[in-house]
């Protein structure tokens, strides 16, 4: 048996107004979600266990099977695993944003938690810069995808209260700065940040070409070193990852899996799904397992944007989706599970814990959740396929039953 998971990153949203009650999901275009849904199983998960905080993180450690109540330390030791980081027991990584901030009154806001979705060849170039800038013996910064990068720093700390600059977009900064023992280091970094970037060419470029200029750094996510056992010793798979994010392959990683670069990903509206479903199933004539991670949608809920979030989800059903539906006869004894990680609201900006909607294709005798005919939220509440500890879905996408709860 062959395993693809294909997630669109906070496909799950609420109803809106603008669109008559309904959610981008529901008002997407999606006939090849379609086409497995009526062929297979619709149910929902609860990826986001009791008192953790609705990220990319946590979800996606629980999608691939490993319970964030026993496994999580932090969403940076993840990207830090990623970009081939070694930490030591004692190390402390934090998630390093390039944002924008803009004063208002007497006000500094979150102008963009992303400085524009800024290009890696501008954004390495200002890493470069913060860390000949900010490093010293304990501290030191590492180059990531766009505006998403890393902090070490040698035996620290990260008890402090920190705030994902994402959920404060168009919010004054004030009351989301980072509090708590160590807070200090953090927060002289941060203002130290923005005169290093405050006139550096690469910002002075992006402002005359009309982009927005990175102005500072943001430091959240921070936590110590992650051990999690092997995919392969969970489920006896060899497997590879596929996204454009660094947080993602690092889950990978961590578990074992081959992390496999698809020329042109950018984790924006822009990426190449085409690429990632093809080397998807290129890679499945040798591997066991894939899991493709597409950003898209969740960027454009951060965004605030209905439109784009309409287009991302139509994208990942016909290019992702799709391009695995025509070529899926080729692989012999192939299940496909999509699925997103968490909602992301556009109404809200940010993610949500809210149970997420899972197909798991082709049908399974015995298995529940049969009889839909449409891939979206309401379609799934409807379901009696209900998973409360949604780091069990893996076992049941693999193994075909439903585990004991």
């Amino acid at each position: 048996m062959k395993y693809l998971v294909l997630l669109g990153d906070g496909m799950a949203d609420y109803p809106l107004e603008e669109l008559g009650g309904k959610t981008p999901l529901m008002a997407a275009r999606t006939p090849h979600m379609d086409f497995l849904v009526k062929n297979g199983h619709l149910g929902r998960a609860a990826t986001i266990p009791s008192g953790l905080a609705p990220g990319s993180d946590v979800a996606n450690l629980a999608v691939m099977g490993y319970d964030p109540q026993k496994y999580f330390t932090g969403r940076a030791p993840l990207e830090a695993a990623s970009l081939r980081l070694k930490l030591a027991p004692e190390d402390a990584a934090f998630r390093c944003n390039l944002v924008t901030l803009r004063q208002e009154g007497n006000a500094i806001i979150m102008d963009d938690f992303s400085a524009g979705h800024i290009a890696n060849n501008d954004s390495h170039l200002l890493i470069a810069a913060i860390h000949e800038a900010l490093s010293n013996e304990r501290i030191a910064f590492f180059p990531g995808v766009s505006y998403r990068h890393v902090m070490i720093w040698k035996s620290g700390m990260v008890g402090m209260a920190t705030t994902p600059p994402h959920d404060i977009s168009g919010q004054a900064i004030g009351p989301h700065l980072p509090k708590g023992d160590g807070a200090d280091i953090l927060l002289d970094l941060m203002q130290r940040s923005r005169s290093v970037l405050g006139n550096h060419p690469v910002n002075q470029q992006r402002k005359a070409a009309g982009k927005k200029p990175a102005t500072s750094i943001w430091l959240w996510g921070q936590g110590k070193s992650l051990t999690i056992p092997s995919f392969r010793q969970k489920y006896g798979c060899s497997g590879a990852v596929i996204s454009a994010v660094d947080l993602i392959k690092g889950i990978g990683i961590a578990a074992g899996l081959d992390a496999i670069d698809v020329p042109g990903v950018t984790g924006f509206l822009d990426t190449n799904y085409v690429g990632k479903a093809e080397y998807a199933l290129q890679a499945l004539k040798e591997k066991d397992f894939v899991y493709v991670h597409v950003e898209a949608p969740d960027e454009a809920s951060h965004n605030g944007s209905i439109r784009d979030k309409i287009q991302a989800i139509e994208d990942f059903d016909e290019k992702v989706v799709g391009t695995v539906l025509a070529n899926a006869a080729a692989i012999a004894d192939l299940r496909i599970m999509v699925l997103p990680d968490h909602a992301t609201p556009i109404c809200t900006m940010t993610h949500a814990s809210d149970p997420i909607p899972f197909i798991i294709y082709p049908s399974i005798p015995g298995m529940n959740g049969g009889g839909f005919a449409v891939y979206n939220e309401q379609e799934a509440d409807s379901s009696d396929l209900y998973l409360a500890s949604g780091h069990q879905l893996m076992d049941l996408f693999i193994h075909g039953k439903k585990p004991a709860q």
